[in-house]
């Protein structure tokens, strides 16, 4: 068997980047252990939030699927951050267990191009430093002229609960028990990283009465920019609010040395920014309660997801933590919670393609690569199958920059400052969030969507139309004039802001805070579409804050296009401090702003590295 693509394991990453290979036209395999698992969610049944909602967008705008899918399998769909600017506003959805992994199979499997199997990889063939095919573990070899390793958290996985260790996947999956040492013996740099989920509670246990409600909005959303919304607001299921308490937190203390992380039975190393109940209660002792949620998981069963409540306590210590929050007194769990490890790679080992820089044509995607998320891994599969592709046409890489996209973001994070715990994207990581906003995840990447070959020409010419629409709208605004009628500023005093005494534009006006475009509609009748007019209000609102966002962006470009050779040798430049050579060395740069983000690489490093690439020039 031989194929250009054989992409390893059915996660968020795995999916995208089979989809994408194969529907630029190679031929594809996707291994995995268990078809019916492709797309899991085994953890938080949730797609999107902050950041993460917009890098689905953005893996819409490029042509992948995640966001197509969880429009057509949403329980409920929240805009976030909605009081605040547009640079952090999100959309998250509640997302169906049962639908979303099912959708994406029947998507899969109806792709051209596109095989699956149900294997398991046991080590990698290599020649001469080049990916040739894998080995299953039943001894089959497959040829592929790239592989795309894409497995999740099942590298030498080991579920712990308490003192006990077992080793699995999620769900009492089978682990992979020989990829991951397959890959220290070719030279790949192994670190150990620790994740874990929380309770699942029966519905019917549980007293909602003594719980916050917290609906879906009223307003219909799709992330993908080619669905409109697939749910009438008013079916959307519910979640509730809960605290952990002074009770709940006393029985935590009193068994903390019975937790796998604080018993001293973790090798892992957990994520930072979603801790486990036990690490919150430790880290925050000032905070008398903690925020959890009650979240559906689907509507073909009645389990209950009592997010923010991650704990690998033992079974008899997670009852009394559960049954002291209110509302859950009596909860029955239908499945405990358990804290997971599992390897991955040193993401420094990585070309900003995500291609190794040991192997030539291995990508790596995903929690292999140690990040966190599902939104994480898709938007890696997605950038890992691109490059794939691209490399097998002979063509140049495609790589998104900082103030491009929150994906180049990551990217670049991952391989240029490497990883202690789990990656998580957050806006804070972002320089230009103003830029990388929601509302415009197509405007930025749909045209690159399309030059690579995931946008088709009726999509490409609708986001010439809305770009169209965009600009005739500004300059409509432009020159529609009002004047100080006693009509027009008895309208402006209805509406709480200042009278006109001169005429004005109704460009100008929108650059009041308080005023919004519904509003212009009393002096003009808009019939854009509703994203347009959305688009124009935060492009006027916010225009000088835009403006210099890209002023400084720009700047970070020029860095960017000062190249640094592949071929430098870090050991001949004089001057440069020892840990600056030491990084430099190891993570090799592609660009003077790459170099500037490395950790221990400070300003007069730099200015070492330009002189010294300047006299290499002038001796060339």
């Amino acid at each position: 068997m031989k194929y250009e693509v054989i992409v390893v394991g059915g996660g968020h990453a795995g999916c995208e980047a089979a989809l994408a290979t194969a529907r630029l036209g190679h031929s594809t395999l996707l291994v995995t252990s268990n078809i019916q698992n492709v797309a899991d969610m085994p953890c938080n049944p949730s797609i999107g939030g902050p950041a993460k909602g917009i890098i689905v967008r953005e893996i819409d705008a490029l042509g992948g699927e995640m966001a197509n899918n969880i429009d057509h399998s949403s329980l409920q769909m929240k805009m976030l951050n909605t009081k605040k600017g547009p640079a952090v506003q999100a959309l998250r959805a509640q997302g169906d267990k049962i639908t979303y992994p099912q959708q994406m199979l029947k998507t899969l499997s109806q792709q051209q191009n596109l095989e699956l199997k149900e294997a398991m990889v046991k080590t990698l063939v290599v020649e001469n430093y080049k990916i040739n095919g894998v080995v299953l573990e039943d001894g089959t070899e497959i040829q592929g002229k790239s592989v795309i390793l894409t497995t999740g958290t099942y590298l030498n996985a080991m579920i712990l609960v308490g003192d006990q260790k077992k080793s699995s996947g999620p769900h009492e999956e089978k682990p992979s028990k020989y990829l991951s040492n397959h890959l220290s013996q070719l030279g790949f740099k192994i670190i150990r990283l620790k994740t874990g989920t929380p309770p699942r509670i029966a519905k019917d246990s549980i007293d909602f009465s003594k719980t916050q409600l917290e609906p879906g909005d009223d307003r219909a959303y799709a992330f993908s920019f080619d669905n409109e919304p697939q749910y009438v607001p008013k079916d959307q299921l519910p979640c509730y609010l809960v605290y952990s308490n002074e009770q709940t937190h006393k029985i935590i203390k009193e068994h903390l040395q019975e937790s796998s992380m604080y018993g001293g039975y973790v090798e892992g190393i957990g994520p930072r920014y979603c801790p486990s109940i036990e690490d919150k209660v430790v880290r925050f002792q000032d905070k008398e309660r903690h925020q959890l949620f009650l979240e559906p998981e689907s509507i073909y069963y009645d389990d209950i997801y009592l997010q923010g409540f991650s704990t690998s306590m033992p079974h008899y210590v997670q009852e009394q933590m559960v049954h002291s929050l209110k509302g859950l007194e009596h909860a029955v769990i239908k499945k405990y919670a358990y804290a997971i490890e599992y390897d991955a790679i040193d993401p420094l080992q990585l070309k900003p393609t995500l291609e190794t820089k040991l192997i030539e044509n291995l990508y790596t995607a995903g929690q292999i690569n140690g990040t966190s998320g599902y939104e994480e891994a898709a938007c890696q599969g997605l950038m890992a199958g691109i490059n794939a592709s691209l490399k097998l046409r002979k063509k140049e890489p495609f790589i998104l920059k900082r103030n491009e996209a929150y994906i180049g973001v990551l990217i670049d994070d991952l391989i240029t400052k490497g990883v202690k715990d789990p990656y998580r994207l957050l806006t804070s990581r972002a320089e230009y969030r103003l830029l990388l906003r929601h509302d415009n995840a197509d405007l930025r990447l749909r045209e690159y969507g399309y030059q690579i070959g995931l946008i088709d020409e009726n999509r490409y010419q609708k986001l010439k139309a809305k770009k169209e629409a965009i600009e005739n709208l500004l300059e409509k605004l432009k020159h529609i004039k009002i004047t100080p009628t006693q009509e027009v500023n008895d309208y402006l005093n209805s509406i709480s802001t200042a009278i006109i005494k001169d005429g004005t534009t109704l460009y100008q006006l929108l650059k009041r805070p308080e005023i919004t475009f519904d509003q212009l509609q009393h002096f003009h009748l808009f019939e854009e579409e509703q994203e347009v007019k959305e688009q124009v209000e935060i492009n006027i609102k916010y225009e000088g804050y835009i403006k210099k966002a890209q002023k400084e962006a720009e700047k970070m470009l020029q860095l960017e296009n000062k190249k640094i050779p592949e071929y430098i040798d870090y050991d001949k430049i004089p001057n440069l401090a020892s840990e600056a050579r030491q990084k430099l060395q190891q993570v090799k740069p592609m660009s003077i702003g790459q170099a500037t983000r490395i950790s221990g690489v400070n300003p007069a490093d730099i200015s070492v590295l330009m002189v010294y690439l300047k006299r290499m020039e002038s001796n060339e």
